[in-house]
């Protein structure tokens, strides 16, 4: 038996797996990273007599900028006994980097792992955040609604971005909690929130602690009083109606309503919602396929006006043609799911850098373009430590396992690098060996991956002159290309682009975006 262990809960185990024996309280469990193949932490609460043959609820908790996932863990109980009947789940997800990319897929790995290994009820799964996380908690509100029973942001710093998705959280009760005199991230954030979700009647509740600084965890946790305020909430996987919008096929589904067909990068949505027994009436903005799986046959569905009678059924699907909706599933077209870009969705999951070998006169000129693909790889810094390393390769080492496990990041062109050339016939740009003051950077679908193309001088060239922004919490390479669409041509520096934007959905420049590029003679668009 575990030291410590109530001999209760080791009577227990005899109904468990040995795979699934449950964590002592207050333990740090990990997971086997998808990203990288790594073990990564997080810390876990179980409650010291669980009962396999119950269902618990799970409260997972998102730790602050320069925090981690133990201190986290202390917070969310506020001082309070530890006695909750919940579990709650702390991931440390590689440290400060936000709570996009891959710290967004640890974060549902750490979810996954939790239900795997303990008896959890999928009708109450919560979420809660500090500053940093509090924004990580309500972009995963606002993306994956349907995942939750309820969300508490505490003093947020929302992600870029979530204001246009507050339609989303609809069937979602929220608790916003700030301090008056934040002067890290100011309170009237939260207060807009509010105003924000109240006026698309979504339930928000609001606390403001006068006299209080960043520290408002302090009150909002204190004696655990959070997990009362979850307990009144549960799930509803069939709410009557149901807002969605989005601007990519990764998140594309929430409760019973399932984007099938959107251009990405332009914000799609849907509001459905039942009107009797046996229909449903839909709009769309910006939409051009839909499926409906619905807790009870419909046999009418009026969509942006149009009554469309059909076969009562369950799962009803639609698409658009010629500006006419009618029933039948939208043709996946060659921008899909997994194939869609933006430019950062290259470094948002398994991903490896690559430096090309070929041409090189000398050994000082393979030195610096191994430099280069380093650069692009040092995510962690000695001021910003982050739990992640990626690795980096020259063409001629790269594995087809390399290649079937995940996306390439290639530096060079196709005199320079021999993946870039290998793959020249899947990919839409490429940039002239001469063009030694230009780059350009593109993504290309490459079979169930990305390919990531570098070409002249590296993305980063003159980003502080450029200013371009992003995320202040993810590390500096992921919030410079979070700022691109699918593809950027610049002269000499970021400050003086040419052309960037988005592919349309057979992955060909725009016209207006071609010329300019062909304008310059150093492009050549090979699609």
């Amino acid at each position: 038996m575990p030291s410590g262990m109530p001999a209760c809960l080791a009577a227990g185990l005899l109904l468990w797996p040995a795979n699934l024996l449950p964590a002592q309280p207050d333990a740090v469990e990990t997971f086997l990273s998808a990203v990288d193949g790594s073990r990564q932490p997080y810390a876990l609460y179980v409650p010291r007599f669980l009962d396999p043959s119950k269902k618990y609820p799970l409260v997972l908790s998102l730790h602050s900028e320069d925090s981690n996932h133990r201190l986290n863990l202390k917070q969310v109980f506020g001082g309070g006994p530890r006695d909750a009947e919940f579990i709650v789940a702390c991931p440390l997800a590689r440290g400060t980097m936000g709570y996009q990319g891959i710290a967004e897929q640890d974060i549902y790995q750490v979810l996954e792992d939790v239900e795997r290994r303990f008896p959890i009820d999928p009708d109450r799964v919560y979420l809660t955040g500090i500053s940093m996380g509090g924004g990580g908690a309500l972009w995963l509100a606002l993306t994956r609604p349907d995942l939750w029973a309820a969300v508490a942001p505490v003093s947020a710093a929302p992600i870029p971005g979530s204001e246009e998705l507050a339609p989303n959280l609809l069937n979602l009760p929220v608790k916003l909690f700030h301090g008056d005199l934040d002067p890290v991230i100011p309170s009237d954030s939260s207060r807009t929130w509010q105003r924000r979700l109240l006026d698309l009647a979504v339930v928000a509740d609001y606390v403001e602690y006068p006299g209080v600084r960043h520290n408002a965890w302090d009150f909002a946790y204190k004696n655990a009083a959070l997990f009362d305020w979850f307990a009144a909430f549960r799930r509803n996987p069939f709410p009557e109606r149901v807002r969605f919008s989005t601007r990519s096929y990764r998140y594309s589904s929430a409760y019973w309503v399932h984007i099938d067909g959107l251009t990405p990068g332009t914000l799609a949505s849907i509001d459905a919602r039942h009107v009797g027994n046996a229909a449903v009436s839909v709009e769309t903005s910006n939409l051009d396929g839909f499926t409906l799986a619905l807790d009870r046959p419909a046999a009418l569905v009026t969509v942006d006006g149009t009554a469309l009678r059909v076969k009562p059924s369950a799962t009803l699907s639609f698409v658009r043609t010629a500006g006419r909706w009618q029933a039948g599933r939208f043709p996946p077209g060659a921008k899909h799911a997994g194939a869609e870009g933006p430019i950062a969705e290259a470094v948002a999951a398994r991903h490896i850098y690559v430096y090309g070998t070929a041409g090189m006169r000398t050994a000082e000129e393979l030195e610096a373009r191994r430099q280069t693909a380093e650069t692009a790889a040092r995510w962690s810094t000695p001021n910003s430590p982050l739990a992640l390393t990626l690795p980096v390769k020259p063409d001629h080492a790269v594995t087809p396992e390399d290649i079937e496990a995940g996306n390439l990041v290639l530096f060079g062109t196709a005199e320079t690098n021999s993946l870039i050339a290998r793959f020249a016939g899947q990919l839409p740009l490429a940039l002239q060996a001469g063009a030694a003051d230009y780059g350009l950077l593109f993504i290309a679908p490459l079979g169930q991956h990305y390919a990531l193309v570098s070409s002249g001088l590296p993305w980063w060239t003159g980003a502080e002159e450029a200013d371009r922004g992003g995320y202040p919490f993810a590390p500096a390479e992921y919030r410079l290309l979070a700022t691109f669409g699918d593809y950027i041509l610049f002269k000499g520096s970021l400050a003086h682009v040419v052309a960037e934007g988005r592919f349309d959905r057979n992955w060909k420049v725009p016209a207006d975006a071609a010329a300019k590029m062909s304008g310059t003679g150093t492009v050549t668009i090979l699609q």
